[in-house]
């Protein structure tokens, strides 16, 4: 694995061209390094889930730069889960979005739903701009293992290039939310409570 300095514009740009030509980039985000790969390149996301070891059927989460970046991987943006984008992003919160129909199958097997956000770590949105749109963003560990909060810890295989972020703080995992039903599927660093804030003011 090569080593990069994501402070470095080359750097950036050496990650990016690394993703386009189908390979698999580790990068710091708010709360642990993430895996990045091109969401449409089916080979790259077959090596992202051989090198975790990850179950097929389990969907992999996407990060944007920004809400322009949605368009392209949802179909819609809900009054709800505009409320919860205007309050919680930039930041550690995953929501539900109608999943664009021209995803590839493998990022959310048999699901109408795809699992979106736009990160609070400068790094992981230069990613995503620099690169024109959404990459994965699933934790650079086997699946089973704790995420790791520094490159040098990464051992996984196919793993072209790791932008060190150095060692990331303590921090819960991204909080994923279905905006419609408000059911939390995991609760990490925004809590149950804080959304229930937002969206019970929609309903006045």
């Amino acid at each position: 694995m090569r080593v990069g300095d994501p402070r470095q514009p080359e750097s950036i740009e050496t990650a990016v061209t690394t993703i386009r030509n189908g390979g698999i980039v580790a990068y710091p985000t708010e709360t642990v390094y993430g895996l990045a790969v091109d969401p449409y390149n089916l080979h790259a996301l077959d090596l992202l889930f051989s090198a975790k070891g990850r179950d097929r059927e389990k969907a992999i989460l996407l990060i944007v730069a920004d809400q322009s970046q949605l368009g392209t991987v949802a179909t819609s943006v809900s009054p709800r889960a505009q409320a919860l984008i205007d309050a919680f992003w930039p930041g550690p919160l995953s929501i539900l979005f109608p999943k664009h129909p021209d995803l590839p199958e493998a990022l959310a097997p048999g699901l109408d739903k795809i699992c979106v956000r736009c990160p609070g770590a400068e790094v992981a949105r230069q990613l995503c701009a620099a690169f024109g749109g959404a990459i994965t963003s699933t934790s650079a560990n086997a699946s089973g293992e704790a995420p790791i909060a520094r490159l040098a810890d990464l051992h996984l295989p196919h793993i072209a290039l790791g932008l060190d972020g150095g060692v990331l703080a303590p921090s819960p995992p991204s909080t994923i939310v279905d905006a419609e039903t408000g059911e939390v599927l995991r609760e990490g660093s925004i809590t149950r409570a804080q959304i229930s804030v937002v969206l019970d003011s929609l309903n006045p």
